[in-house]
């Protein structure tokens, strides 16, 4: 599943491509080596383990294969250098890639003419472009390589075929640097983004409610890019829990994982057994249908026919980076899951709902109680929903996340599908949680945005919902390329 590789060719110029074939992404770094193609003619596959983020191992790798080459000798024009990054696929990342984990060799054909390799790369999108600096000392006929003009006419071809590409953050620079390993760090995370929503499946568990007019969503828009909706009604799932058995060990080790995820109040020690019920039935469903992130019926059919709320359960879901979003809201699924491919963290779906006194900036983003515990970084614990406490009864709404979100940094972004103008808008910016208190129940994050009023006239004004999702870090320049360049949304960046 979504292997990363990154292959070495070597050309005329230190030009670097990175593409995707058959949805494995492939980072080309076009690589001259001029006692290599011009004085030994080789065509051998080095094979040498490469860690990406350790520059000095390119220098060995490149000082290892010349050695080899030397006793080769003459064979052929053609040559490469190859190696594979395997991909960590495990429940506890979902199957996310591990960049450090890089080792193994492949070897691809290169073509030493421009046309004939742009021809062959017909479908293929190229996700980056680099050149490598030439050296003041070095710029004789024989020793330069003219890379910083030549990456100009490679960006150029690729425009002319139609091949969307992402730029390095410097024009050129030498292949040893640290920021060639922060780069590929943040190809492979654009990468993710790409691959990742290209072929999400988002589960649909239950209906939208009837008050959530704001969550409505268009399958066929999403299906367009490549999302999948695959619903099931809540009645379902909820006979499935009904069916588990007290003894069961996988509900057991649920009711042991909840335990040690969050306090659990004594008066509701005999609701939990439902809760974890509902938890299994709902993880079970999702494992047999390879859904990546889900949006789930928590208000509140869940409460009144089952007896319990769903907040943990998507809390824990996020937890293990597979987003879960409320009130069946789809589109914020994928919102949700979209920051965490491009962050590795898990994601957490808010409110923007009140203001903070008199700080314009500052913005009350709050749920019931579905905050992932990383998100907040503090304890965590059980209750029962506020709002619908009073109206159906604390009894029958227990599962709520109680939780006050830690300072740091984070990014939001909400995606929505315009069906008036038959396309997926969004927006996106970054800001800080604050450390503020606020005597709210529930999950709680006080956050700062600089120019939070036009984002607010932006969202209104343009039909946005009142849902956003957030992850922690700064993922913002990631996800504007994955959707600009590659993903051809529309998007709003917040500055």
């Amino acid at each position: 599943k979504r292997v990363l590789g990154i292959t070495h060719f070597a050309v005329h110029g230190e030009i670097h491509l990175h593409f995707s074939v058959n949805g494995k992404v492939r980072i080309v770094l076009l690589h001259i080596i001029h006692c290599f193609v011009y004085t030994y003619r080789t065509s051998f596959l080095i094979r040498t383990e490469v860690g990406v983020t350790q520059h000095a191992h390119y220098r060995c790798m490149i000082e290892e294969a010349d050695g080899i080459f030397r006793q080769l000798g003459n064979v052929n024009q053609r040559f490469g250098i190859g190696m594979t990054v395997n991909q960590r696929i495990c429940q506890e990342v979902c199957a996310f890639l591990g960049v450090q984990n890089m080792h193994g060799a492949e070897m691809f054909v290169f073509w030493t003419d421009a046309d004939d390799f742009l021809g062959d790369l017909d479908g293929i999108a190229v996700f980056g472009v680099k050149a490598c600096d030439d050296e003041n000392d070095k710029v004789d006929l024989d020793s330069r390589r003219d890379a910083f003009c030549g990456k100009i006419s490679v960006c150029n071809n690729l425009y002319q075929y139609g091949i969307p590409f992402t730029d390095t953050t410097l024009h050129t620079y030498s292949i040893y640097s640290d920021l060639l390993a922060a780069d590929i760090n943040k190809f492979a995370a654009i990468c993710r983004v790409v691959n990742g929503l290209r072929h999400a499946r988002i589960g649909a568990i239950g209906t939208r409610p009837a008050g959530f007019q704001t969550v409505r969503a268009s399958e066929k828009l999403l299906q367009a890019s490549g999302i999948t909706v695959v619903p099931v009604d809540l009645s379902e799932i909820l006979s499935a829990a009904r069916k588990i058995e007290d003894a069961d060990e996988t509900l057991q080790a649920k009711l042991k994982e909840i335990r040690q995820y969050a306090a659990v109040p004594e008066q509701y020690n005999d609701k939990l057994i439902l809760q974890a019920k509902f938890g299994v039935a709902v993880e079970q469903w999702m494992e047999a249908n390879e859904i990546d992130a889900v949006a789930i019926q928590c208000w509140d059919s869940l409460e009144q026919n089952y007896g319990c709320a769903a907040c943990v359960t998507m809390s824990m879901l996020s937890e293990k980076l597979i987003p879960a979003a409320c009130e069946v809201d789809i589109a914020g699924a994928v919102s949700m899951y979209a920051l965490t491919l491009a962050s590795g963290r898990p994601s957490a779906l808010l409110d923007w709902n009140n203001n903070f006194a008199e700080d314009r900036d500052k913005c009350v983003c709050t749920h019931c109680g579905n905050f992932p515990k990383s998100f907040v970084m503090n304890d965590l614990k059980l209750g029962t929903l506020g709002v619908l406490g009073r109206t159906l009864g604390k009894v029958h709404t227990f599962g709520a996340v109680y939780g006050k979100v830690k300072q740091g940094d984070f990014t939001f972004f909400r995606i929505s599908t315009d069906d008036t103008k038959g396309c997926i808008k969004s927006y996106l910016g970054k800001g800080d949680l604050t450390d503020d208190p606020y005597g709210m129940d529930g999950c709680i994050a006080v956050t700062k945005v600089d120019n939070l009023q036009p984002l607010m006239k932006y969202i209104c004004k343009n039909g946005f919902e009142h849902h956003v999702a957030m992850c922690r870090g700064n993922v913002k320049d990631i996800l504007a390329e994955a959707i600009e360049t590659y993903l051809n949304w529309n998007i709003y960046i917040h500055e």
